[in-house]
């Protein structure tokens, strides 16, 4: 099947062809009734009939499609072309959204970005035309809303190369963030594994009126449920109180589940997804989902009785929920809107507000920008302006499209928004930022999905808040969070005291979606032609080896490369903005390895003792010394390490420079699951308090290693220097295959041996220019 720019109907019919008997034989083998998530996952399993479904086991699962943002494609596609494969097995496709940097405007800012990444956009377009990938150019928006736009369908189920991929849940579909080692497996017709989720029932009731948006209720289940709360869990929401949030909204509550650590989040199919469906040209699919209405929902006994299907289940009243806003650092911290101001007062945050931004892939539907829009038009009327500097990110050109032709992007204009391009810019770290001094201590608010310290501008002291975009434009014009925006007032361009009205909004547009330019570049029928090429001098792009396999032996006394104090987010471990520069190129990324890190023996950040000669060094520079002189090492995290992004490199950084495990309380799931594809030990502590024993010149030896097997402890060693030693156990959940991962080297090893794949991985032609004209390079538009 040709990849195309839609998710084809015949795939869409096929699915729903096995769900009435894969829902009863799954009601049939548990013996009771189904949730709506249930549902979707037995209807993708790969043995549906033999999958042990008693006590949460690891089940393979086979999703419809894979969706590579550009930042991970490229070293999903480094490592796919060493898999022995002439194309991807499972529909699949790239979107160039990561790469473009937010300075100026749109136009500007596109222009340099092509300019800037064109070798990695000619890559990887070359790549999708050689393995038969849909490829998106730069410009055409955000993986999540042109995946929500046109991919995603209820009752499917699909994995993507980001942490937020489950804002596909919006429409229905189980969509679950991964790392690229389970993205490789979908490609190569390797079946997606997964331990089997707990289930968090979240019953929606009333309706949010007001200043209240879907954005609130996501904020308000970060605050009940914490960062990791949701840790292997499905976020199922039900209840009467879903039919009155639109699709788009439901989207931004998907996409933020992210936060909260659930595998994914999932709304039932309703009459606001097939009107969503309707208005994005696909009638065809909205008809094929009424037609299978009834299992595209949860059994009717759950809805009466949730706490029997759910292992937990939180209440949330939409008519009396207020606006919210969370941070800084963390995006589970809420507060009310009235009591933000004073909140920020005593904890020595600066209140004035230096920029707020609105779009991302979380909150850029029609209805959030229609509805901050109001607001805008409302501030005109009066004679403001905004008082800090404000920014605009659509998330897709059918998005930015639409709301140009309806007015809705001058009348942001129109009180000093500045229109970026469609691509996560600023949320991700990808913002030039100017007019601040390095190291000041500032505040912004934003309507994006994570708010960890250097997130946005690679600023310690940049404190992060997040709201709904009508609130972020309130906040804006008043331009500081001392305002609250249901009570408090502006003064107008007269000098007249003026109260801002809740906003208004319509959930899809009554003209329908204009389509803007077309991004989407399908592969060519016939690609045996087109050629790929890894320059050997490039700086973004290098060839890879093969991770050596476990030699079979115990790790003895490895040095404490780090032990990590606080948060370890993946940005922290590896982290975004300028770095994201070098995704193709494991070697020069490996340059900023843990260079985020606090450590825990000196309070410092990025730097601690090199084992080797105990000299102070960067921990990217220790790691490298490590590895040259060929010593393994591992590493120690407290809670939730590996929390945020889906980055796989902070996982092939510590593997190629010689870590071979790591040591923890808790791991975030996706970063969990890429160490182990990477053949690394994540292991975790059977006494937490164990963390605190571990000192700065201790080693830490894991022993009995041959006898690796699930749900059994491994035994470890803390080795004193003057050599006295601490028993410990540590847990893991290896499964039998993901053993087989960490004795091969890892998961890709295995792919290449089941393939026939031969000679060093990443031996691709270098040096050699592709075909002229098989592949049209990637260009401006104007």
């Amino acid at each position: 099947m040709a990849e195309a720019s839609s998710t084809p109907l015949s795939l869409v019919q096929a699915v729903y062809a096995r769900l009435p008997g894969r829902t009863a034989l799954v009601r049939s083998r548990l013996g009771r009734p189904l949730t709506y998530a249930e549902k979707v996952l037995g209807n993708h399993l790969r043995d549906a009939a033999g999958t042990d479904l008693s006590a949460r086991p690891y089940a393979d699962f086979d999703p419809d499609r894979v969706a590579l943002q550009d930042a991970l494609a490229q070293i999903v596609a480094i490592q796919f072309m060493t898999a022995g494969l002439d194309d991807v097995v499972l529909p699949t496709t790239v979107h160039c959204d990561h790469l473009i940097q937010a300075k100026v405007g749109a136009r500007s800012d596109l222009r340099a970005a092509l300019d800037a990444n064109l070798e990695v956009y000619d890559f990887l377009a070359s790549v999708c035309a050689k393995f038969g990938i849909g490829f998106w150019e730069p410009g055409s928006g955000i993986i999540h809303q042109v995946v929500l736009e046109n991919y995603a369908f209820p009752g499917g189920m699909m994995i993507g190369t980001d942490s937020h991929t489950p804002n596909a849940g919006g429409a229905g579909m189980i969509a679950i963030g991964v790392g690229g080692g389970d993205a490789i497996d979908a490609m190569t017709g390797q079946a997606f594994n997964l331990r089997w989720p707990k289930l968090i029932g979240v019953r929606l009731t009333g309706s949010l009126s007001g200043w209240s948006a879907p954005k609130d209720v996501i904020l308000e289940v970060a605050r009940l449920l914490s960062v990791k709360g949701g840790t292997g869990s499905i976020v199922e929401y039900f209840g009467p109180g879903c039919s009155t949030i639109s699709a788009t909204g439901k989207a931004t509550i998907c996409n933020m589940g992210a936060e909260v650590g659930a595998t994914t989040s999932v709304f039932a199919y309703d009459a606001t997804i097939g009107d969503y469906l309707r208005a994005t040209r696909r009638a065809d699919l909205a008809a094929a989902a009424d037609a299978v209405a009834g299992d595209l929902r949860a059994d009717h006994d759950v809805e009466l009785d949730p706490g029997r299907f759910y292992d937990r289940v939180l209440e949330i009243d939409l008519s009396t929920l207020a606006p919210l806003v969370n941070g800084p650092d963390t995006p589970d911290l809420a507060h009310r809107v009235d009591e933000i101001g004073a909140w920020a007062k005593a904890s020595a945050i600066p209140c004035e507000l230096s920029a707020a931004l609105i779009g991302s892939c979380t909150n850029s539907s029609y209805e959030d920008i229609s509805r901050a829009a109001s607001i805008a038009r409302q501030a005109a009327a009066f004679g403001l302006r905004a008082r800090t500097k404000l920014f605009i990110s659509p998330g897709s050109e059918q998005i930015r499209a639409t709301i140009e032709r309806d007015g809705l992007l001058s009348d942001l204009e129109a009180i000093g928004g500045v229109v970026l391009a469609n691509a996560c810019g600023p949320c991700i770290g990808q913002w030039d930022r100017s007019g601040l001094e390095p190291g000041a201590p500032n505040t912004i608010i934003n309507s994006f999905n994570r708010n960890f310290p250097r997130r946005n501008d690679g600023n310690l002291d940049t404190k992060a808040f997040l709201a709904s975009p009508e609130m972020v434009i309130a906040y804006a014009l008043a331009g500081t969070l001392d305002f609250d925006p249901l009570t408090d007032s502006l003064t107008s361009g007269t000098g007249e005291a003026v109260r801002l009205e809740p906003p208004v909004g319509l959930e899809l547009p009554a003209a329908g979606f204009a389509r803007g330019e077309a991004g989407f570049r399908p592969p060519p029928l016939e690609r045996a032609h087109v050629t790929v090429s890894i320059s050997p001098t490039s700086d973004r792009l290098q060839r890879l080896a093969p991770f050596a396999a476990w030699p079979g032996t115990d790790y003895v006394a490895l040095p404490v490369l780090l032990k990590a104090a606080g948060k370890c987010t993946t940005d922290h471990i590896s982290a975004a903005g300028v770095w994201l520069r070098y995704r193709g190129h494991l070697e020069n990324i490996s340059g900023n390895l843990f260079l985020g890190v606090t450590n825990a023996f000196s309070g410092e950040t990025g730097q601690g003792r090199d084992p080797l000669d105990g000299e102070t060094r960067p921990f990217p520079e220790i790691a490298r010394r490590l590895s040259q002189a060929g010593v393994a090492w591992c590493a120690v995290g407290g809670e939730n390490y590996g929390e945020g992004s889906s980055r796989e490199h902070a996982a092939m950084e510590p593997r190629y420079r010689g870590g071979v495990a790591i040591l923890a309380k808790s791991f975030a799931r996706i970063h969990e699951t890429n160490l182990k594809k990477q053949g690394i030990l994540p292991l975790t502590f059977v006494e937490p308090s164990t963390y605190d024993l571990i000192e700065e010149r201790d080693r830490i030896s894991l022993l009995d290693l041959s006898s690796l097997a699930p749900e059994v402890p491994v035994r470890c060693q803390i080795v004193r220097p003057d050599g006295a030693t601490v028993d410990f156990a540590c847990a893991h959940t290896f499964s039998a295959e993901q053993i087989e991962w960490f004795a091969a080297g890892s998961a890709l090893n295995v792919i290449r041996l089941r393939h026939g794949a031969s000679g060093a991985a990443g031996q691709v032609p270098s040096g050699e220019a592709p075909v002229a004209g098989s592949v049209p390079a990637v260009r401006p538009s104007s």
